[in-house]
């Protein structure tokens, strides 16, 4: 008999839908099995105004398959000439829910970010006053510092004194990756949080050299050693409120990963559901899944916990080896090989 599990209808805290024909083409994935999801704005150019994210907003929406139920909630890239102003629009926007800061340089599309916190304190500020999560990808850039440390760095040299600078900023330490990033969110104040992304609980570095190059395991931050792995499925499993849903889902067409300097990113929202149960099924944690999933993520963003249910059966189902990309092809984690879990329905 097959097992089977069935919880509220989840939220994805980080994701990224892209725009024009990858839009199309990604975000019915998502809107499949997710009710709401925050939207990264790291287009080209990037969302910096509320008028832009409005705009987006009201492509994606004009994208969603007919039916559809799934909200976007939209986000603003944080530059060196963001405005406080503009925080107060977001704040007041109502679908403006949070800030993203990208370190300059960290990670795709992000050129634009931020090269000194000395040049948005105002900003930060406004963001403190007014509540809106700051959403950050924790890594330095720096080339002097090894790739496999720039996330521990970037908590010592950079966000433990920015939140001792903003103790009521509210903080997401997006797509965690290692053990020092765990001690630091467990360790912090209940206005800091994480996302943890399915590719971070499934695979270890290892996993970008099976056989060869593994170019579709690339992703920012890059994955890490065993030891931290265990410390992310050790993080969920404890049901801790602060550990949330993010996947990270990032696609990227199949000639910009298969390159000569290939693009960070893996794409998940295909079957995001079915390999996050399949982690937590390792370790005999799938009475988790359903806070961690469902329940947190609302909770840190001040939303209602949804009332739909999904269901999901632990049943093999093989994965495409390529999806449709605009005029493009996708190449999806797992590709023509099986997951463990299957997605169901909504009910």
């Amino acid at each position: 008999m097959s097992e089977q599990i069935t919880i509220t209808r989840p939220d994805d805290w980080h994701l990224h839908v892209r725009d024009g024909d990858f839009l199309q083409a990604v975000l019915p994935d998502t809107a499949k099995q997710f009710a709401r999801a925050i939207i990264m704005p790291n287009l080209k150019p990037p969302v910096v105004t509320v008028a832009q994210a409005q705009s987006y907003r009201d492509r994606i929406t004009a994208a969603l398959p007919k039916g559809s139920s799934f909200s976007p909630l939209m986000t603003l890239y944080l530059t060196e000439n963001t405005l406080p102003e503009e925080i107060v629009k977001a704040k007041e926007s109502g679908f403006v829910h949070a800030v993203k800061y990208y370190p300059a340089g960290a990670t795709t599309n992000s050129d634009s970010g931020v090269r000194q916190w000395s040049k948005v304190e105002e900003v930060l500020e406004a963001m403190e006053q007014c509540g809106l999560p700051l959403l950050v990808h924790g890594e330095v850039t720096d080339p002097a510092i090894d790739v496999f440390d720039r996330e521990r760095v970037f908590i010592e040299d950079q966000l433990i004194p920015l939140i001792l600078k903003y103790p009521k900023l509210k903080v997401v330490l997006e797509h965690i990756t290692t053990a020092s990033a765990v001690k630091f969110v467990l360790t912090a104040d209940k206005n800091i949080a994480a996302t943890v992304t399915a590719h971070h609980l499934l695979l270890n570095r290892n996993a970008l050299f099976q056989g060869g190059i593994r170019p579709h395991h690339y992703c920012l931050p890059v994955l890490k050693r065993e030891k931290h792995r265990q410390a992310l499925l050790d993080a969920v499993a404890s049901g801790n409120n602060k550990f949330f849903l993010g996947t990270d889902s990032a696609p990227h067409p199949q000639s910009l990963k298969e390159n000569a300097c290939g693009c960070a990113g893996i794409y998940t929202a295909h079957a995001a559901m079915e390999l996050y149960a399949e982690a937590f099924d390792s370790i005999g944690a799938l009475d988790k899944l359903e806070g961690f999933a469902s329940f947190y993520g609302a909770d840190f963003y001040g939303l209602a916990r949804n009332t739909s249910q999904i269901t999901l059966t632990k049943q093999q189902v093989k994965v495409p080896s390529q999806l449709q990309y605009g005029s493009e092809t996708l190449i999806p984690m797992r590709a023509g090989e099986f997951l463990v879990w299957s997605f169901n329905h909504e009910s």
